[in-house]
């Protein structure tokens, strides 16, 4: 009796999976530090029935982050996206070896249970990735993901972009803004990009043939827009908020529309001081200008569809990416901040 439970007692330690997580241990102030967050190591428990055993193998850093985690207490696993590859299942829709996408945060391996939402209020379950035809499995992150949603949906639901309108993005060689960009243009739209470097402004009219882009840390933005834009903006795709918005939207037309994704200008702020910009309320007047944020989990219903545009305009040519590609799962911190402070060109990822 003494043998056997020595036995299953060393079977039992002998599958125990150790993994790694991020840990908030101070809410951010100003800019994130290394010291907000810190490296834990668990051990995971057996497999129960229905669950999956997954191994991180690209993580997403967005700038939603920032804001979302004073949502939440100190003690929680950062939060965050990745494709991880099934090494262990109990559950028949995931199969061992499987690629999926899941919201389980800053872990190295994630215990998940297949037939729970992994957000409250949100049904969404981890996703199994489909053969994405020899494209990078990090484009599950971005292009082909929440991302890429967050420009099809952002942009064509709420501007809805005519031929010949003149669409301005800012944060346009972000993940989003470079993306939204692309859309614009093969909307037939003409296109007119702010960036933060000149590399940046580069990249965005000789690779993704934007018309016109802009450095707004060297660059007056009304005065670039009465050049680049004579005759006004018609739709405008807001990541940044604070004072270039506030010049853009006083460029705009009449009937002009606005779709608000972020305001990254002021996620660092301290919330108790945070930055003014001049007021928009006369142009919204006499403009009749519309102005609508969004959160893309609204078109849940229709996710599958703006992942396969996304990925038809790829195959065509008439979308192209680029990532900024961290290595190393310990640098998940370094390359968030990074990502804030804009160092990246196009979509943010550490590859485990």
């Amino acid at each position: 009796m003494l043998a056997k439970s020595i036995r299953h007692f060393s079977n039992f330690a002998r599958n125990m999976v150790k993994a790694k997580k991020f840990v908030l241990v101070k809410h951010f102030d100003g800019e994130p530090k290394e010291s907000d967050l810190e490296i834990v190591e668990e051990e995971l428990p057996p497999l129960k029935d229905k669950e999956f055993l997954c191994e991180a193998e690209y993580l997403s850093v967005d700038p939603y982050m920032r804001p979302y985690t004073l949502r939440y207490p100190t003690g929680i696993t950062m939060i965050g996206s990745q494709v991880a590859k099934v090494i262990e299942s109990k559950h028949p829709d995931y199969k061992v070896g499987a690629h999926i996408v899941g919201q389980f945060g800053w872990r190295s391996k994630t215990v998940v249970d297949g037939d729970k939402p992994m957000q409250e209020g949100l049904n969404i379950k981890p996703v199994v990735l489909p053969d994405l035809k020899g494209l990078p499995l990090s484009l599950a992150l971005g292009v082909l993901g929440m991302p890429g949603n967050t420009s099809y949906f952002g942009f064509l639901e709420i501007c809805d972009p005519k031929p010949g309108e003149v669409v301005v993005v800012s944060g346009a060689a972000g993940a989003v803004g470079s993306h939204v960009g692309q859309i614009a243009r093969i909307k037939g739209c003409k296109v007119i990009g702010f960036a933060g470097s000149d590399d940046k402004v580069k990249w965005l009219v000789d690779e993704l043939k934007f018309d016109a882009a802009f450095n707004y840390k060297t660059t007056d933005v009304t005065k670039a827009l009465k050049q680049a834009a004579p005759n006004g903006v018609d739709c405008y795709f807001d990541n940044v908020g604070g004072t270039m918005s506030s010049a853009i939207i006083s460029c705009m037309n009449e009937r002009g529309r606005i779709s608000v994704c972020g305001s990254i200008s002021s996620y660092n702020a301290d919330i108790k001081q945070m930055p003014l910009a001049p007021i928009i309320q006369p142009a919204m007047v006499f403009k009749q200008l519309k102005m609508e944020g969004f959160i893309v989990t609204r078109w849940l219903d229709r996710w599958n569809e703006g992942m396969m545009q996304n990925l038809q305009w790829i195959k065509e040519g008439k979308l192209v990416y680029r990532e900024t590609v961290t290595e190393g799962f310990e640098n998940m911190t370094k390359a968030f901040i990074g990502m804030l402070k804009g160092e990246n060109t196009g979509k943010a990822i550490v590859k485990a």
